[in-house]
């Protein structure tokens, strides 16, 4: 899952840049003509109120897991901005709602239809970030699925197609995981190697952090390697379990603060250290855990909004990323951001439909 689109929504013509990049991905993702019309009108919709509303914005295209127990690759947009933001974002989801004169105000709402799930978060004067999933299957196969409890956002240095990092979560019974790897250097060999780290995670996911690093050396050995990080929680114990290798970075949110939580030297599949420190620390239900590539900022300030932290993991993870970046100050490699958090939702727009 490599494969990322980048769209800069400036002028119109970006618009149909957006939909053309979700056709690509739904393409990649082998999604049904169906799921992909349902894909373009999202990517249409979210680019034409980047140009309306927020004078422009960023459209990232990902290809993802589905929830957890669904097959097959979804397909997510995301719509980042730093607009006027939307004061209220309950009456801009419904049919007829438009602060724009030519516009009949169905833009939003049929995200939220067409969709498998949406997430809006916007703060007046702040900006506002969309995330919307399409799945392989309208609403997934039987009883609608649980929301994912992790969610993350990847783009690639200058616009590449290919991004290094990837990002993953499993769960063996009431361990729940999340691995970021970030493959040393760029393009597809760093892909590979980041790729090669994600499937093995499926395989080994009911080992501690450091017993899944040490199957990740193994398997990376044919690999040029990369920095991973692993966080696992156990949900019976209500603890955290942390361990990475190379340069990557967490923290976590515990108790109203942020603690930083600090990889060891090396690169997975090539340096493995003979030590690996593990951290352990609380988790509850206002816990909230990040980990990124080293793309992000060292410097990124950690949100505080509680409004944003209660919001579904991939509206989470692509304001930061929005936010520790800038014209002035754009990312300077494969850039990723994972978060992993209880399942808390706060309005209709963010339950899966």
């Amino acid at each position: 899952m490599s494969r990322v689109w980048e769209v800069p929504v400036h002028d119109s013509t970006r618009v149909r840049d957006a939909r053309i990049a979700a056709r690509e991905a739904c393409g990649r993702a082998g999604l049904a003509p169906a799921r992909t019309a349902a894909a373009e009108l999202v990517a249409t919709e979210l680019a034409t109120n980047l140009l309306k509303h927020a004078g422009g914005g960023l459209m990232v295209v990902n290809l993802v897991a589905p929830p957890a127990g669904d097959t097959g690759t979804a397909v997510q947009l995301f719509s980042l901005d730093h607009g006027p933001g939307i004061a209220d974002v309950d009456a801009a989801l419904r049919d007829g709602y438009s602060t724009a004169t030519d516009s009949l105000g169905a833009g939003l709402g049929s995200c939220l239809r067409s969709a498998d799930a949406f997430h809006l978060h916007s703060v007046p004067g702040g900006g506002t970030v969309a995330t919307a999933r399409i799945d392989p299957e309208p609403g997934g196969r039987g009883a609608p699925a649980a929301p994912p409890p992790a969610g993350g956002i990847t783009v690639a240095l200058a616009q590449a197609e290919e991004c290094g990092d990837a990002w993953a979560w499993a769960r063996s019974g009431s361990l729940l995981t999340l691995l970021l790897a970030d493959g040393l250097g760029h393009g597809a060999k760093a892909a590979h190697a980041s790729g090669a780290a994600v499937a093995e995670l499926r395989r080994c996911a009911h080992l501690p952090p450091v017993e899944i690093l040490r199957r990740l050396h193994a398997a990376l050995r044919t690999t040029r390697g990369a920095a991973v990080t692993v966080a696992q929680v156990d949900t019976d114990r209500a603890e955290l379990c942390f361990a990475g290798v190379g340069n990557a970075g967490a923290r976590v949110r515990t108790e109203g603060s942020w603690t930083s939580l600090v990889s060891h030297p090396g690169i997975v599949g090539a340096y493995f250290p003979a030590h690996v420190p593990v951290r352990r620390v609380p988790w509850g239900p206002d816990s909230l855990l990040v980990v990124h590539s080293d793309g992000l900022p060292s410097r990124w300030t950690p949100p505080e909004d509680p409004l944003l932290l209660a919001h579904d993991p991939s509206v989470v993870a692509a304001a930061i990323l929005r936010d520790a970046g800038s014209p002035a100050r754009p990312v300077r490699d494969d850039t990723s951001v994972a978060v992993l958090a209880p399942d808390r939702r706060t309005s209709a727009h963010d339950s899966r439909l």
